[in-house]
């Protein structure tokens, strides 16, 4: 049994060749700089240290994810690992916090958000003047400037817009018809905030918001 294992030994042994570094290092990517670098016997660090020109134990630095500058110097003490790399763009995408973004909630999901704009912003047009919340009135004030504003173009394409957001197709007509003769010298600020008495019942801040 011993003259087998050993017989088997001996022929595998034979069979198979060792590694050749020689295409191991044909195998690897060249490194950008002329020196190269290699492992030091220390037992406590990877401390990387130059190798002279004439050695054959040499490390061919693999640069497919190397940093700009390498990392493993000759001084590691001051060298971190996050300052060796840079971000790798791989498609992913990152977004920063909100800040300055506030919306308006109105305490109501975002469908019905816009459905009580358009149709604070289509009551508006059509009666010169309404009573609402400030919160409302503030929140709507944009979106009725922007109607005010499309009607001043008076181009077709904003005339869908605007039919796209007014629920009265009336109303969109009559304001592409009469805007130029009372915005027109006007750029911007189409509407006017006054406030008034809190509602009664629950002392909710209320307000005026009419046409200028």
């Amino acid at each position: 049994m011993a003259s087998c294992a050993s017989a088997y030994s001996s022929s595998s042994s034979s069979s198979l060749s060792p590694w050749s570094m020689a295409s191991l290092r044909s195998a690897l990517p060249c490194p950008p700089s002329n020196s190269s670098l290699c492992f030091a016997p220390h037992p406590r660090s990877a401390r990387l240290v130059s190798s002279p020109k004439g050695s054959t134990n040499r490390l061919r630095s693999f640069s497919g994810l190397a940093p700009v500058a390498p990392l493993l110097s000759n001084d590691l003490d001051n060298a971190s690992f996050e300052h060796g790399f840079f971000g790798i763009t791989n498609g992913s995408k990152f977004y920063a916090m909100r800040h300055g973004k506030r919306v308006p909630k109105l305490n109501r999901p975002p469908d019905q958000r816009r459905a009580l704009l358009r149709g604070l912003t289509t009551q508006l047009l059509k009666h010169g003047r309404i009573k609402t919340t400030r919160a409302r009135a503030s929140a709507m004030r944009k979106y009725v400037d922007k109607m005010i504003t499309l009607a001043k173009d008076g181009s077709l394409h904003k005339r869908r817009q605007a039919l796209g957001f007014i629920y009265e197709k009336q109303i969109v007509h009559a304001l592409f018809a009469e805007v130029e003769d009372r915005y027109g010298e006007r750029n911007g600020g189409y509407t006017r905030i006054i406030r008034t008495l809190p509602r009664r019942g629950d002392n909710a801040p209320m307000a005026y918001i009419e046409l200028v």
